[in-house]
């Protein structure tokens, strides 16, 4: 049975999901071109990043266990879907450059050129690392891209970071939908909690950094008062 009828006719869509919603298209490109098509899901996924991984890899696993895919051809195809997607945000960021960076950055409030400085040299030491394992933590999968390219990290250094580090995600998820079954839906619940949970550490670390600005910039006007 074709795994898009399999999704419509039977209750694997996620709950509130509407029919055609992202599982039914995500179904119906591995329907229709197999492996290639989940590998394109996933390059969009990087590059639209409010397409949930969370929801296309497990289904590719489920459609690898029902055998539209073999195991190898759902692996492969996503992790090439994932370099493809995270080279293009690359040449994006490096296209924009680090001057243009440094001209927006000037005009930004609470934010000093010397941050900016600061964020450069980090990013030169920690680089791999950050890519490496920025590719296997939601929100960070596709952003990581754009200063590596901005930085201009060597491409085919970037290029192999992001290939283990999306085959190790692409991995999991694919597996879980693979040995879930008809189940595989269960795995967004699990990876959006994570989701949740890197947002608002985003949102605390940023807020830390505005009331630190906040009170710094108050303290030097009242000296200077």
């Amino acid at each position: 049975m074709p795994i898009a009828s399999f999704v419509h006719s039977t209750p694997l869509a996620l709950a509130g999901e509407p029919a055609g919603g992202v599982a039914g298209w995500a179904a119906g490109l591995v329907d229709t071109m197999g492996g290639p098509g989940a590998g394109l899901a996933i390059a969009l996924e990087n590059l639209f990043p409010p397409l949930p991984s969370e929801v296309i890899l497990p289904l590719t696993g489920f459609a690898a266990g029902q055998g539209v895919l073999s195991l190898a051809s759902a692996l492969f195809w996503t992790t090439l879907g994932s370099v493809a997607g995270a080279v293009a945000l690359y040449w994006i960021g490096a296209l924009f450059g680090r001057e243009r960076m440094h001209v927006i950055w000037a005009r930004l409030p609470l934010v000093k050129a010397s941050d900016l400085v600061r964020t450069e040299e980090w990013f030169a030491r920690h680089g791999t690392k950050a890519v490496l394992l920025g590719r296997m933590v939601p929100i960070f999968r596709s952003l990581i891209s754009v200063p590596a390219g901005v930085e201009r990290m060597p491409l085919p250094l970037f290029v192999a970071l992001t290939t283990l580090g999306s085959l190790v995600w692409n991995g999991i998820l694919v597996m879980a939908g693979y040995w879930l079954g008809d189940r595989w839906d269960l795995v967004e619940g699990y990876v959006g909690v994570l989701s949740k949970a890197v947002l608002v550490l985003v949102l605390v670390a940023v807020a830390a950094y505005v009331a630190v600005r906040l009170r710094g910039r108050g303290a030097r006007h009242r000296r200077a008062s």
